[in-house]
């Protein structure tokens, strides 16, 4: 083969890949709006508005004959989306590493994820439960297409190419977020001009959420490559979780990794109820309205995009794990200002917003690449549905702790302080892990800076 033939060939190569990766990007394009303009934004103060509607003169609500505050409902609801999250991720992960068929798996959790938001829409009145219920299946749909969408950056980016692929890839979902974010601006603060109220206004943006996630998931479906190993046959749920366990028995002799998703599980527990409590915070404990929620969220959005790419460019000179540590520093800084914001004082709420987007995209971005290289060949899916695990199979205690916070004390100042807990323990068993060791013993080859 002559050696003009054989550069061709690489060429074409690249060039596929590159095609591969912008489709990977457009999956975060799609489902980054749920995140921002559903979870972050409009349902939190929109649910427990309506919990508190349908609250007894207490101000309980009572799921399953549970007396539960109305305020914490929300956060209740998150916890429950992750409990069921890390049931059904496990299934999902083995599935797909077995059949090697994960773009049909991909699919029917995106768009179950996106109908139930798209059906949002139906949440108005006293109807807290169906609001609990379809944030629930959301959720957890989220998390099974993340396994799925994650575990295809091994195999469409060399290692050298993954930092700056992720980091792309977070920014495209920001970028995503904030150019919805605008939309939702603009019908929500001039509702009465489109002739609907503030109550319908909210159930547009939220449903419009569903609609986005589902038209822009057609674009990586048509994009991504199936990739069958060589054992891929046609699976049950019984053969997954068989798999599964033999993939438990493979990490345990992979200490390292387990080390490296011991302290993302942490950290990123903390970030995770950020992000979901960050307006409830704003409008209940901060008095701010609707608006300067949704303008604070949109510049965090905005800031995300530079963060993600730029932190990406640190990563090239000072590692991905330095930089994450770096950025573990600034969210426990920027908690701590938090606790001091004072009410009805919309300026320091976009200072902290501000510092919240520059570090939101490029830690998780950074986590996600370096956990890539941590990963065996052929077993992407499953370690992915670990490693989904470790982001949301504690972000029940992140929530439930903000939750619980506010029902013994009443006040969401306590409730976001107690968050710093997470970013504390989580620098610190980071900076434990060697990292270089964990990529060989993982059988891969090792970059020149990680």
């Amino acid at each position: 083969m002559s050696t003009d033939t054989v550069r061709a060939e690489a060429a074409d190569e690249a060039a596929e890949r590159r095609r591969e990766q912008r489709g990977w990007y457009f999956y975060d394009w799609a489902c980054s709006v749920y995140s921002t303009s559903v979870l972050t934004v409009f349902l939190g103060p929109y649910l427990t508005a309506v919990a508190k509607h349908a609250a007894d003169a207490d101000g309980f609500v009572h799921p399953l004959g549970i007396p539960v505050r109305a305020g914490s409902f929300f956060a209740y609801a998150v916890s429950a989306s992750v409990i069921l999250s890390i049931v059904v991720m496990p299934m999902a992960g083995a599935a797909a590493d077995r059949t090697g068929r994960k773009k049909p798996l991909l699919a029917a959790a995106a768009y179950l994820g996106a109908a139930a938001t798209t059906g949002m829409f139906f949440l108005d009145g006293d109807r807290y439960l169906l609001g609990g219920l379809l944030l629930i299946v959301a959720n957890a749909s989220l998390a099974v297409s993340m396994v799925l969408y994650n575990s295809y950056l091994p195999q469409i980016a060399p290692p050298e190419e993954r930092d700056a692929v992720s980091s792309r890839g977070w920014a495209f979902g920001y970028a995503a977020g904030s150019l919805v974010l605008v939309a939702n601006l603009v019908l929500f603060t001039a509702h009465d001009s489109f002739g609907v109220s503030e109550s319908t206004a909210v159930r547009i943006c939220l449903a419009s959420a569903g609609v986005w996630w589902g038209a822009f998931t057609l674009v990586p479906l048509k994009r991504l490559r199936e990739r069958r190993s060589p054992s891929a046959s046609a699976g049950t749920s019984a053969h997954g979780w068989r798999q599964l366990a033999a993939t438990v028995r493979d990490m345990r002799r992979q200490p390292l990794t387990l080390s490296f998703l011991l302290a993302y599980l942490i950290y990123n527990d903390g970030i995770q109820t950020v992000i979901s409590q960050a307006s409830v915070y704003g409008s209940e404990e901060l008095g701010l309205s609707q608006s300067t929620l949704i303008t604070a969220v949109l510049l965090v959005q905005v800031l995300a995009v530079g963060g993600a790419l730029g932190m990406g460019r640190l990563a090239r000179t000072y590692g991905a794990k330095r930089t994450i540590l770096g950025s573990l520093v600034a969210w426990t800084l920027t908690l701590g200002a938090g606790y001091f914001l004072p009410a009805g004082a919309p300026v320091w709420f976009f200072v902290l917003a501000s510092c919240i987007g520059l570090v939101l995209g490029g830690s998780q971005a950074l986590s996600r690449s370096l956990f890539s290289h941590l990963v065996p060949s052929g077993k992407e899916a499953e370690y992915f549905s670990a490693y989904e695990m470790s982001d949301r199979g504690m972000s029940w205690l992140g929530p439930l702790l903000f939750g619980l916070t506010f029902q013994l004390t009443g006040s969401y100042r306590d409730a976001i302080i107690s968050l710093v807990v997470f970013f504390v323990i989580g620098f610190v068993l980071l900076a434990r892990v060697p990292v270089r060791q964990a990529v060989r013993d993982a059988g891969n080859p090792v970059p020149e800076m990680i």
